[in-house]
């Protein structure tokens, strides 16, 4: 598995952008799904990652949004098929080292109740609920998260 920095607009990373949004639209409204259009995920503020398996096809992404003193991570997704092996928590960890040689103070994030699995990666990362953050509103389907990120080695 191979996780690095690419382009959100190609077409096997848009396929699973797609995947992923059918999902969230299944489990909540549109007024819940906080999703950010793949074209934003190329603005200099924002570092994508994608997993890429053996034969080079992406199998997994997830974003780092880069604010004034913290992360956000958005667009976690990893296909189906290649659940349980590993891959989100290879990407949670590689979106920790973006935000650490950052320099960010905390990674934050919105989740949504309807996700178990998500919650349950997120709390074994060591993340804890917190209120809302940024242009967030509080909302009964979503959870906040967040954790503080260890000080960059110099």
């Amino acid at each position: 598995m191979q996780l690095q920095l690419e382009s959100p607009l190609q077409h096997d990373v848009l396929a699973l952008i797609r995947q992923l949004d059918a999902y969230q639209a299944a489990l909540y409204p549109a007024e819940s799904n906080h999703l950010m259009d793949p074209a934003a995920l190329e603005q200099p503020h924002v570092r994508f990652i994608v997993a890429r398996d053996e034969n080079r096809v992406a199998t997994g992404c997830a974003a780092l949004v880069l604010h004034e003193d913290y992360g956000e991570i958005k667009r976690m997704f990893v296909a189906p098929s290649q659940r349980g092996k590993g891959l989100a928590q290879a990407l949670l960890a590689r979106l920790e080292q973006e935000a650490q040689a950052a320099g960010l103070s905390a990674l934050k994030l919105e989740t949504g109740i309807s996700q178990p699995e998500a919650i349950g990666l997120y709390q074994r990362g060591g993340f804890s609920l917190c209120s809302p953050f940024g242009a967030y509103l509080p909302d009964p389907l979503s959870l906040f998260m967040s954790k503080a990120c260890p000080a960059s080695k110099s």
